[in-house]
């Protein structure tokens, strides 16, 4: 079964390739991306060494290309991509005009932290030793898991991508050596990163009165290894994701020198968010009705605001079904209109379609009402209970190490 992933992959990548070569790169971008997702499900299920270690490298190279198209598409010198809304979160992180004010960036600072020992591995001489753990730590949707594999493509490491679920097992011991597992590969694909997501399901609290006995000694195998003890791990570096800090068992947290505080987007990011996610649809959405989305959702995770784009993306097409007026464009197309609009045709969708003018009908442009009358019914998923859950553990552990 897992051969058919494999070849989705490939198929994805022709089609990528082939947008790449013609300079659709906002095609293209979303074209690798599903490629890559294919590819990291077939990697769960090769077994063959070599073919996992051909696969990885290919999956390192598309991985790097896409994020290429991603800063041209960032950089305004393409049309924007409809991606995942940690695109437009690293943009935040971005100095713009070589200006580097406080606004630009506590958060690229602490990021360069992880790529440096991997890019310039002559600053730590003697007592200076790099970091060799980092912890991305936030509410959700604010695009950690993204911003793990962006570091791993800034920083030319091979990429190893594990859940919770993916290192536990029914069978005894089984857990233990695929976290072995796991380490022994990275070290061997060394430059590389380890990035574990959901890591406080892995890693809970001990003593807790639901915790299994595979559950310890899944622990204490990662932390054996985290501890590097009899094995050089300068160029091996351990990133993970949680939502939910203080559920981490403490001896866990502490193997993590670095803990980074991926918060709610900003002001200036929600804004470029809904820029990013509308793409190239039709709309007529001003500089300033961007803005006014921006101020209005307040709180919004970079996954809230994937959704509410996502259900306005529909709302022309909606008005287009119920529309009982539509009126003849310049160009030979059908479009809903009021009645009242010079040119109105009572007519409906159904009957456009019975006189064959189906390849006709085209939905309205996406228009600032259509973004009133989701966010009317939106709120934002992340309590301020949430935050101040966040924000403590930063003042506590945030910078510690």
């Amino acid at each position: 079964m897992y051969s058919n992933f494999k070849e989705q992959a490939i198929l994805y990548v022709k089609q990528a390739v082939d947008e790449d070569n013609s300079g659709n790169y906002a095609k293209a971008f979303p074209l690798y991306m599903n490629a890559l997702e294919y590819f990291k499900t077939h990697l769960k299920y090769e077994k063959n060494p070599k073919i996992k270690e051909a696969i990885t490298q290919k999956f390192t190279e598309y991985l790097r290309r896409a994020e290429e198209i991603r800063a041209v598409l960032d950089g305004g010198t393409g049309p924007a991509s409809n991606r995942d809304a940690a695109v437009a979160a690293r943009t935040k992180m971005k100095p713009k005009n070589g200006e580097g004010g406080d606004g630009e960036d506590s958060e690229q600072a602490k990021l360069r932290a992880v790529i440096l020992p991997v890019k310039f591995p002559q600053f730590f001489t003697g007592k200076r030793r790099p970091w060799r753990a980092f912890l991305l730590y936030g509410p959700p949707g604010t695009g950690k898991s993204y911003l793990a594999k962006a570091v791993a493509t800034e920083a030319d490491s091979t990429f190893f991508s594990v859940s919770s679920s993916d290192l536990v097992s029914k069978w005894m011991g089984e857990s233990e050596k695929l976290v072995s597992n796991l380490f022994q590969m990275a070290r061997e694909n060394a430059p590389s990163i380890i990035f574990i997501d959901e890591i406080d399901s892995l890693c809970g609290q001990r003593g807790e009165g639901n915790e299994s006995e595979a559950s310890r000694r899944i622990k204490t195998e990662l932390l054996v290894q985290m501890q590097g003890v009899g094995h050089n791990d300068q160029k091996v570096l351990v990133l993970a994701a949680t939502n939910t800090p203080y559920a981490l068992d403490q001896a866990i947290r502490r193997r993590f020198d670095k803990r980074i505080y991926i918060p709610l987007p900003d002001l200036k990011a929600r804004q470029h968010m809904f820029k990013v996610h509308l793409g190239d649809t039709p709309h007529n959405l001003t500089e300033k009705d961007f803005e006014r989305l921006a101020h209005k959702t307040e709180g919004f995770s970079g996954s809230d605001i994937s959704v509410c784009v996502n259900e306005v993306l529909f709302e022309p097409v909606r008005k287009t079904q119920d529309a009982e007026f539509f009126v003849k464009t310049s160009d030979d197309v059908w479009m809903p209109c009021g009645p009242r609009q010079p040119g109105a045709t009572w007519i409906n969708m159904q009957e456009l379609a019975a006189q064959g003018l189906a390849s006709k009908i085209h939905p309205p442009p996406i228009a600032r009402t259509d973004f009133d009358k989701v966010l009317a019914k939106q709120k934002p998923t992340v309590s301020k209970k949430d935050l101040e859950v966040h924000e403590r553990f930063t003042k506590e552990f945030g910078e510690e190490g």
